[in-house]
């Protein structure tokens, strides 16, 4: 399994870091978190298939993390016509349908009949290659952690949490059986906010830090050496994990 990263950034792009994006590689099978950032061209540059993409999981719908489905969405319903991916929406779900067909009208184009599935909180997706459980998080008014499970390998992208911090918002039961990897947000809070969850945590590989500003990255830095046994990093645009 693979993780790269198209877009790396908080709610703001940088120079170098686009709005999040992480594609998840299985064999020739594609998955994204999030597409804040036109993921649609990055795949074409890569040589990626279109149509190579299964499901799309968003996590929330503010727009630097899901401005650039629309353009995937637009490209698949007039070029890319045999590209055929689930697509998982948080509420407000049939709003965000109605916008997207909406806007694609005032473009000349008709959105055809796309997979559309409202995410909850559990279980939520299941093909031969991956499973995906869902986790209700406090950020905003509907928002998840995911957590992929694929080649028995664990890895939980947290997305956005409460501005409180982690301690009350970060889905702590993925931590009692082994997990590969956590990329976190440090977008919203310092890195070492985390700190009362991982520290002493014997079943967490690695930890990546993604979506972070530069406000806290001193503490992003700060996190590569306290925690022990743990191998602590952060994520930049291209940044791939092989698994």
């Amino acid at each position: 399994m693979r993780i790269v990263f198209f877009g790396s950034s908080h709610g703001v792009p940088e120079p170098n870091r686009k709005a999040s994006s992480a594609l998840v590689e299985v064999g020739e099978n594609r998955y994204f978190i999030d597409m804040g950032t036109q993921s649609i061209e990055e795949l074409i540059t890569r040589r990626m298939p279109v149509e190579s993409v299964k499901a799309i999981f968003i996590t929330h719908m503010h727009g630097d993390h899901a401005d650039g489905l629309i353009s995937f969405l637009d490209l698949c319903s007039w070029y890319f016509k045999q590209a055929d991916p689930a697509v998982f929406l948080p509420e407000p779900f049939e709003d965000t349908i109605a916008a997207m067909k909406a806007w694609l009208k005032c473009t000349g184009v008709e959105m055809r009949p796309f997979r559309f599935f409202k995410v909850e909180e559990g279980p939520l997706y299941q093909d031969e290659f991956i499973s995906i459980r869902a986790f209700r998080t406090r950020h905003c008014a509907s928002s998840y952690s995911y957590l992929v499970e694929a080649k028995g390998k664990r890895i939980l992208f947290s997305g956005d949490l409460s501005g409180h911090g982690p301690k009350t918002d970060f889905p702590v039961s993925v931590l009692e059986a082994p997990l590969d990897l956590a990329i976190c947000e440090s977008a919203h809070f310092p890195a070492t906010a985390y700190l009362p969850i991982f520290e002493g945590q014997t079943n967490l590989k690695q930890l990546c830090f993604n979506h972070y500003s530069d406000r806290f990255l001193a503490s992003v830095l700060q996190m590569t050496d306290a925690l022990p046994g743990v191998k602590v990093f952060r994520a930049m645009d291209g940044t791939e994990i092989v698994l």
